[in-house]
């Protein structure tokens, strides 16, 4: 009889779970408009609470529980497929009950923990920054300037036109390095205060580089983890992106600016060329875009180390490259269509508007 009851027990709550899935689905939806109650009431105060505690939770851990978490029910949903198979389909309710039952769960702690920043008010509003339709002249001016930074680095760091970047430190101390940048933004804007590193290698970075993918932040654990194959004269950048993730900055094209300002405003010469060499990665294919002869000026501008270093960046990301990467990079886009972010996987690329008018107030605030 105790069997029985915890058998119905079992199947009732699986029920209860998968009833409550398309409720969260209609109530995320409704959230998704309500941008100054999660603002004010999520995204600044609730989240912090709960990020910083993950962090302090799990960053010292030494490997990524994300990942092994990843495993389990990457595990779980292999053997649930298995057990489908073998048994023609005839279970296939029960399976596919208790499957939208785990759904429910992760869609619950996924928006609970992290998805609701989606929808919170853009970064250049809480950095008040004029973000608006840009001019050429505006893309050409601020090209210039990263162009004339970056160069200005790479001098520093080498003394000689032809030589690549050589980044002496290892991954780890980049991960120990990384929240100096944003301390110093703190001073500017408290509300970029960043406390507790949690900052992982992935477990699984030769499937996201054949996946195309530099790094990514797990939202159920907080932690920001980072692809360590990718070359080490970008990996300062992609740190500081997924810890802006990690500070409740889920549009990626805030996360990107947020992990450019850490890096150029870091005391290290190393995090701030990978700063400037992100930014005009997206600056320059804006100006190919638009103005394809200018864009090929200034990109004969730069000094030759910093062309070699981005060929072998190139060749790096060439060499993973597959026919199912298109198909997984479609479906992370769609991911992203479905969470407030509408151009997709391009909305990396609006990080560009954000540097013209953060060089635009810089502009005015030194007149």
């Amino acid at each position: 009889m105790f069997l029985i009851f915890e058998a119905m027990k079992y199947r009732k709550t699986t029920l209860f779970l998968c009833l409550f899935l398309p409720i969260q689905i209609v109530f995320i939806r409704y959230l998704s408009g309500q941008t100054e109650w999660i603002e004010t009431h999520y995204s600044q105060s609730f989240y912090p609470f709960l990020s910083e505690t993950l962090r302090y939770l799990l960053g010292w851990i030494p490997f990524s529980v994300g990942d092994v978490i990843g495993f389990v029910l990457a595990f779980y949903f292999l053997k649930g497929t298995v057990q489908l198979i073998r048994t023609k389909f005839t279970n296939f309710i029960p399976i596919s009950l208790k499957f939208i039952s785990y759904l429910s769960v992760v869609h619950f702690l996924f928006y609970t923990f992290w998805g609701l920043n989606y929808f919170r008010a853009p970064m250049a509003e809480r950095l008040k920054l004029q973000q608006e339709a840009y001019s050429d002249q505006a893309l050409l001016q601020t090209t210039e300037r990263i162009i004339y930074e970056l160069n200005s680095r790479h001098f520093q760091l080498t003394a000689s036109d032809t030589a690549v970047v050589k980044v002496p430190y290892s991954r780890a101390t980049i991960y120990k390095m990384a929240p100096e940048g944003f301390a110093v933004l703190a001073n500017t804007y408290p509300q970029l205060e960043y406390h507790h590193r949690s900052i992982k290698s992935s477990l699984v970075s030769l499937f996201h580089s054949y996946g195309g993918t530099a790094g990514y932040f797990n939202p159920i654990t907080g932690e920001a983890q980072v692809n360590y194959q990718i070359p080490l004269n970008g990996y300062a950048a992609t740190t500081c992106h997924e810890m802006a993730h990690q500070l409740g900055w889920a549009a990626e094209n805030d996360a990107n600016f947020l992990g450019f300002l850490a890096t150029i405003h870091h005391k290290d010469l190393y995090f701030q060329y990978a700063g400037y060499r992100m930014a005009y990665r997206y600056c320059i294919d804006e100006m190919y875009k638009r103005m394809p002869q200018e864009a090929a000026h200034l990109r004969s501008t730069l000094r030759m180390g910093i062309r070699k270093d981005y060929y072998q960046t190139h060749l790096h990301w060439n060499s993973f490259k597959n026919p199912i990467e298109p198909l997984l990079k479609k479906g992370y886009s769609s991911y992203l269509k479905a969470n407030n972010q509408t151009h997709g996987i391009e909305s990396y690329d609006y990080v560009v508007d954000l540097l013209i008018a953060y060089y635009k107030t810089k502009t005015n605030s030194n007149d």
